[in-house]
Parts: C-alpha cells; sequence; structure tokens
C-alpha cells in the first residue's frame, strides 16, 4: 500500500510563498509584517522598488492560498536584491474595519511618498510614519479617490479658459 506524501507549502521566514508568473510571492500576516521587513532587509533585499495597495471591495472571492484570509485591501510591497539579483513581491492583506499597518520607513526611507499616496488614495494608515499627510489630493478633500467604493465623478473636471 503506497501513501502518497502530501504537498508542503513553500515558505519563507514563516511565511507561504509562492509564485507569479516566475516572480516570488511572500504572503505575509499582518501581525508579523515588520518582523519579516526586517528578516528580508537581512536576506540583502536592499531596495523597495515599489509599495502600494489594491481594493478588492468588488472580487472578495479571489484566489488566494490555503491559510490567508482575504481581507478588502491588500498592501503589496515589490523588493530588489541588487546583490543576489532576485524581486520578491510581499501581500499583506489589511482589514476594512482596520485599515493601519506599520510603516517601512525606517527600513526603506525610499518609502515615504508611496506609504503617503496609498494613505492619501486608499485611507490606510501607516503606523510610525514621520509625515502621514495628504500627497495628491487638497488637504481638505473628503474621502479616498482609488476606494472602489467612491463615487465615480465626484472629482469636478476644470477646463482652463471656462467660466467658473
Amino acid at each position: 500500500m503506497s501513501t502518497e506524501a502530501s504537498a508542503t507549502p513553500a515558505t519563507l521566514h514563516d511565511c507561504l510563498l509562492g509564485d507569479s508568473r516566475g516572480q516570488a510571492v511572500l504572503f505575509v500576516p499582518k501581525q508579523s509584517y515588520m518582523s519579516t521587513m526586517k528578516k528580508l532587509v537581512d536576506d540583502r533585499f536592499e531596495m523597495c522598488v515599489d509599495l502600494t495597495a489594491v481594493d478588492f471591495l468588488t472580487h472578495a472571492s479571489r484566489s488566494l492560498p490555503d491559510g490567508i484570509a482575504a481581507e478588502r485591501f491588500e498592501i503589496v510591497v515589490n523588493l530588489l536584491s541588487l546583490s543576489k539579483r532576485e524581486r520578491l513581491r510581499v501581500r499583506v492583506q489589511v482589514s476594512e474595519s482596520d485599515p493601519n499597518i506599520d510603516s517601512l520607513f525606517d527600513l526603506y526611507p525610499g518609502t515615504e511618498a508611496m506609504e503617503r499616496e496609498v494613505f492619501d488614495m486608499f485611507g490606510i494608515s501607516f503606523v510610525g510614519h514621520p509625515d502621514l499627510t495628504r500627497i495628491l489630493m487638497p488637504e481638505d478633500w473628503q474621502g479616498h479617490p482609488l476606494r472602489k467604493d467612491y463615487a465615480q465623478g465626484r472629482i469636478p473636471v476644470q477646463f482652463k479658459g471656462a467660466a467658473s
């Protein structure tokens, strides 16, 4: 009688490791985000190329690995190791009821503007950010334009030379 060995999912720093079109994708729980990111810096992922967010309001049933609970928002961080010539995408689920996550500013100072943009467009706060203020919209703007529940056409279009 043969017993088939169950395939153990790949992990890195106790987080699920997947693949998307040849690029490694690490699914990090929100509570271990900062500790995992520090380990990735130690692993020589010395550059944060991009940090953004996705609102999955209309795609709640998207495909995620077993053990990863889908939330409305997802933070996506793209890291680069110049010394190892590797890329790594980090995905973190962020709930609508608690839209905040630790800031990467102390590890990657270049994320300062990227985190401000995510805050401005999605309303996700970055705990420990040195200046978490709007960067694209006026300071007195109400709402977050890249959220899927933000009303279309709410931003008035002004044409040069048109009577106001």
